[in-house]
């Protein structure tokens, strides 16, 4: 009786092993060719396999995460959330993968959710970043702030981060600010003529008694750096801490024209509090300029030359409005005056050089001369030096533009107007082919960009 009952217990177990080692063989292979395929980044194999693996072994929880995983390197973040978004525990990839595919499928409080449910488990450089991200797009930034704080804690390495640390800091709290930038300077030399103009600022607003003008200050240096949102925060504290400061307005007007809204009730706003402050009118004249109504820019302009006569910058502005208006005699009488008021400012020698060479207007009296003397006041000057090249080109001296734009594109191979300027100097000597070659290549190499769209112009153009 005894033996028979073995036997049916060996026979059971046989039974079982004969249905079970099949599926852990299948199931454990499918993990190995998985893990392979990830290896190879043939993530949605991965994925697949990793589902197998994980029906045929369903203790191994971690296998569904792993497909998750697969899927958000696929760049399937549908299919990644339906794998990652589930009541079992994930390890930190996991977590890292559901936020972020969360956020690439714009649902950033999920997002926020899955970082923030990480974090419980997790001290994590990566949901960190991911915190700073959503917070960043909410613009909350003191908490994008406190993320990436908590993201250097863990990893000081990281140069960018850093330097978005210090940009916040500017405003956030302008006295720790200097740390950080300098730090993401001496991390990564790129960021250092944007660390240079922030330095700068603080150190200018440092001494300056008013809050309000120092926050205003700061504000104008990320809008130089390109930081329109967090020039837009700066300028709004600064109107916080006076409301009467009427430039803080007008920026603010700036700041939100670059962010692509109207800005007009704060510029509106900015003149009754003080209508002759000109840097009041010379934004005005942007913001008219803008909306191409030319004749308000011509008056808000000439305002600010009225009330500040020895400006140049006035005078060149002027000089814009009046060519924009086609009145190119009393344009040419402006950028002369901007000169006269700064001799050794190369910048209005060449605005005045580049205004005759376009518009064919005393190139030979005027602008070849003020080319020239754009180029003695700055020698190494890439601006100057190919506004030096476009008068001579547009008086005719094409051997003598073809040297100096040649000389442009060797020391500086991607300032692109030179190539435009050159390929006008091979078509005005009727040499095609070199001329297609400097209008390709800006087309590729300024891909998306302004010179790009022109070289694309003059290629249809002269070359249908």
């Amino acid at each position: 009786m005894l033996n028979k009952k073995w036997s049916t217990l060996l026979v059971a177990a046989a039974l079982v092993a004969a249905i079970l080692i099949p599926v852990l063989y299948t199931g454990y292979s499918s993990i190995k060719r998985a893990d392979a395929e990830l290896s190879a980044q043939e993530y949605a194999n991965a994925a697949v396999h990793y589902q197998q693996a994980a029906r045929l072994l369903p203790w191994r929880t971690d296998l569904l995460e792993k497909a998750g995983i697969a899927e958000y390197a696929n760049k399937n973040y549908p299919a990644a959330i339906a794998l990652l978004d589930r009541p079992s525990r994930l390890g930190e990839q996991g977590w890292v993968a559901l936020g972020n595919s969360y956020s690439n499928t714009g649902d950033m409080p999920s997002a926020l959710r899955a970082y923030q449910q990480g974090l419980h488990f997790y001290d994590s450089v990566s949901l960190y970043a991911g915190l700073a991200y959503i917070y960043r797009a909410q613009k909350d930034w003191p908490a994008e702030r406190d993320a990436l704080q908590n993201q250097l804690r863990l990893d000081a390495s990281d140069p960018y981060t850093h330097y978005r640390l210090g940009l916040l800091l500017t405003f956030l709290s302008p006295e720790q600010a200097l740390t950080e930038l300098t730090r993401a300077s001496s991390l990564d030399p790129e960021t250092d003529p944007a660390v240079q103009t922030l330095i700068a600022a603080l150190n200018l607003s440092a001494t300056q008694p008013e809050a309000s003008e120092q926050m205003l200050t700061v504000g104008r240096a990320l809008g130089l750096v390109q930081e329109w949102d967090l020039s837009l925060a700066a300028f709004e504290k600064a109107i916080e801490l006076d409301e009467e400061n009427a430039e803080a307005w007008a920026w603010l007007g700036e700041a939100k024209q670059q962010l692509g809204q109207s800005g007009s009730v704060e510029l509106d706003r900015a003149l009754t509090l003080d209508h002759t402050s000109v840097i009041v009118r010379a934004l005005r004249g942007l913001y008219w300029d803008r909306l191409e109504k030319y004749e308000q820019m011509r008056a808000e302009y000439a305002l600010a030359a009225e009330f500040e006569p020895t400006n140049p910058a006035w005078q060149a502005s002027l000089g814009d409005a009046y060519f924009k208006l086609g009145d190119l005699a009393l344009a040419l009488t402006s950028y002369q005056k901007a000169t006269e008021l700064a001799p050794t400012e190369t910048i209005y020698w060449r605005l005045l050089a580049n205004f005759c060479s376009e518009n064919g207007v005393q190139v030979e009296d005027v602008g070849l001369p003020a080319a020239q003397n754009a180029a003695q006041l700055a020698p190494n000057d890439p601006f100057a030096l190919d506004a030096l090249g476009w008068s001579y080109l547009s008086s005719g001296r094409y051997a003598n533009a073809e040297k100096i734009l040649l000389g442009v594109i060797a020391s500086d191979p991607n300032f692109f107007p030179a190539y435009i300027h050159l390929a006008m100097t091979y078509l005005a000597q009727g040499n095609r082919a070199a001329a297609f070659n400097q209008l390709t290549y800006v087309r590729a190499a300024d891909a998306g960009g302004n010179y790009a769209a022109l070289a694309d112009e003059m290629l249809k153009q002269y070359f249908p």
